[in-house]
């Protein structure tokens, strides 16, 4: 059986300089523990990457924002995929790249979640991958609701995990996915 495939989503220098509120202020370890038992295991590891299309951005190519935080940098023979639309399968081959390589299940981390995880997770469940989402291992930030009622970056990041839950992904923290793996 393939081993799944760990995604990590858009953590770049840019994400960690936002001036708005966010929540679980410790996602970045978490992310960093999942990817360390990938790496130890020898499992396949995919680092996604925003690439923006509105000059002026930190994420526009060549900004610094636009680079992976050190920590979590992919190494030379870890898998990266440019986007530049939140969801990470459109344009950058990923399915290509986890299907020829027999890969059917995927955990997913990063930022944030109500957008590009959201996304992905949800084209992940859609094309019919086993999706887990390590929910200790996404954060959302401060955003207004379509009524224009401010919610927390708790909130917001809450109902984003429930859209997700039993319909297109399995979400639990960092801990639990890593039992059920036997990498702890």
């Amino acid at each position: 059986m393939t081993p799944p495939a760990l995604l990590i989503i858009d953590q770049q220098k840019g994400m960690r300089e936002s001036p708005e509120p966010r929540n679980n202020p410790h996602a970045e370890q978490r992310i960093g523990d999942l990817l360390a038992a990938w790496r130890k295991a020898g499992w396949p590891v995919v680092h996604v990457r925003h690439i923006s299309r509105t000059p002026g951005s930190p994420f526009w190519p060549g900004q610094p924002g636009a680079e992976f935080q050190e920590a979590l940098a992919p190494l030379d023979h870890e898998h990266v995929v440019e986007k530049n639309v939140p969801d990470a399968f459109i344009n950058g081959g990923l399915e290509r790249w986890l299907r020829v390589r027999g890969i059917d299940a995927l955990v997913i981390c990063g930022v944030s979640t109500n957008n590009s995880v959201e996304a992905t997770a949800r084209t992940a469940g859609n094309l019919g991958f086993f999706t887990q989402v390590a929910a200790d291992a996404c954060f959302a930030f401060d955003k207004r609701d379509f009524n224009g009622v401010q919610r927390s970056a708790e909130e917001v990041h809450a109902m984003s995990l429930a859209n997700l839950q039993g319909e297109y992904a399995q979400v639990l923290d960092a801990n639990s996915i890593l039992r059920t793996l036997s990498l702890t």
